[in-house]
């Protein structure tokens, strides 16, 4: 009897020709492939005596004429094969460069892009978009423009505008395209409570507060106490205040919530309030305003110099010489604000008082600004101005010995003592925001009394 000869093929020594012998796991690869395909030329042979198609990469059809006749096995195009699988796998992700490209004093785009070898061609392109051009027309130092790029050719281009948006520009397959996209934000709550020994700034800092709450927090009150004067020890403030977050990570301080100071046995409470225009303000819990009309001080100073003295000697004119009004030092060039809303009458150089600003208000007061180095452009005569808004800045012009404020405030045109004369209040809350504000304020009073009860509560536990 024969031997049926196997129809797989073992090609182990060198061929006749003389060509390399084929690698075994090639070969193994090859059977592996082999197997399932005889399977499936099986099952169709058996249900359909149809010649099929070879599947790509098979040299021979696979058939079987009858269970007694051999089993012909096709001829396997390795190659083929894995030229089809490489196609079939994901081409891998090409990584490009970045480059952080920081604005510095007279630097341009034009000039970045030249120093790193961008295309300026790129760079025209961009400019054009109108997102882009106003961009660029607004850099200054300190901006930030991150660029991905493929040798000189820029695939994209990312910079913050601010706090919430920044400009995405992104190469395509003509030219660029640009869009602002949003940056969200996460607004957290703090609460902190500091008791002060020496100063308001020193006990904030210590508390953890920043510059700007500590300022606002000055802003607040500053109608009913004085920071400099009227701070007694053991005085103390609690402050909800806004956190801003974003991806994660704290970015600045928001605005003051609710703030309460307690000064010399009296409390004084102010609670937030934005209205339909989004004007923010700050009321009493039963909705007067804790801003008066005026102002006490009308410049950030570092000391009295002189008060209000009518029978003072001048220091200059070595004679008693009534001082009408309140002299803060402050260095050059301080801002001085305006101590209520009013409208400017005068800004000129008024003998000695030197460079003069008056303003008029309602209720037929004046008060008077005088020693200025320079006027605020914008507050010329006839211009209306509101309170807080700059006027001038500190100098030591006309009969002056050092850099100060001398400020006046005059009721039908007698001089008033600008830190003892009674302030008329500002308006209260208008009533069609009354109901909204009440309701607004009630949940934020009672996280506020929560928030003392567990100081209070903390404070006994640790004297014990």
């Amino acid at each position: 009897m024969h031997r049926p000869v196997s129809p797989l093929l073992h090609d182990y020594k060198q061929s006749a020709s003389g060509q390399p012998k084929k690698s075994k796991a090639l070969q193994w690869f090859a059977v592996g492939l082999g197997i399932p395909l005889i399977a499936v030329a099986l099952s169709s042979t058996l249900n359909n005596t149809t010649p099929q198609e070879p599947p790509p990469g098979i040299s021979a059809p696979i058939m079987m004429a009858s269970k007694d006749e051999p089993l012909i096995v096709p001829q396997v195009d390795q190659a083929a094969l894995l030229a089809e699988a490489a196609a079939l796998m994901p081409e891998p992700v090409r990584e490009f460069d970045k480059l952080t490209l920081k604005i510095a004093s007279g630097d341009t785009m034009e000039k970045l892009f030249r120093k790193h070898n961008l295309s300026l061609g790129h760079l025209m392109m961009i400019a054009e978009l109108d997102e882009a051009k106003q961009r660029f027309r607004r850099i200054k130092p300190g901006d930030v423009f991150e660029v991905i790029h493929d040798g000189n050719e820029v695939i994209s281009l990312y910079s913050q505008l601010d706090l919430t948006s920044a400009l995405q520009i992104e190469k395509q397959e003509a030219g660029f395209s640009a869009e602002i996209i949003d940056r969200p934000i996460e607004t957290r709550k703090r609460m902190v409570h500091g008791v002060i020994e020496t100063s308001l700034f020193e006990s904030a800092a210590t508390a953890g507060l920043s510059d700007k709450v500590i300022m606002n927090i000055a802003g607040i009150f500053a109608w009913d106490v004085d920071f400099v004067l009227d701070i007694r020890q053991g005085d103390n403030y609690y402050v909800q205040f806004e956190e801003i977050w974003q991806d994660g990570i704290y970015v600045s301080d928001g605005e003051i919530i609710a703030a309460e100071f307690n000064n010399n046995g009296r409390t004084i409470q102010a609670i937030r309030f934005i209205d339909d225009n989004e004007h923010s303000e700050y009321f009493t819990p039963s909705g007067d305003s804790v801003r008066k009309a005026f102002i006490r001080a009308p410049v950030d100073f570092t000391r009295i110099s002189s008060n209000f003295n009518p029978n003072r000697k001048h220091p200059i004119l070595n004679r008693i010489r009534a001082h009408r009004g309140v002299d803060y030092a402050a260095p050059r060039g301080t801002p001085i604000k305006a101590s209520g809303d009013g409208k400017v009458i005068f800004r000129g150089t008024k003998s000695g008082y030197g460079k003069t600003v008056i303003l008029q208000h309602g209720g037929n007061i004046t008060t008077l600004y005088a020693h200025m180095s320079s006027y605020v452009l914008k507050a010329r005569v006839g211009t209306r101005v509101r309170q807080g808004q700059a006027i001038g800045f500190v100098g030591k012009t006309g009969l002056a010995t050092a850099n100060h404020l001398h400020y006046e405030y005059r009721l039908n045109g007698v001089h008033r003592n600008p830190r003892t004369v009674n302030l008329p209040d500002a308006e209260p809350i208008d009533e069609q925001y009354r109901e909204r504000f009440m309701a607004t304020a009630e949940p934020i009073l009672k996280e506020l009394e929560q928030f003392k009860s567990t100081q209070t509560a903390s404070v006994a536990y640790n004297s014990q």
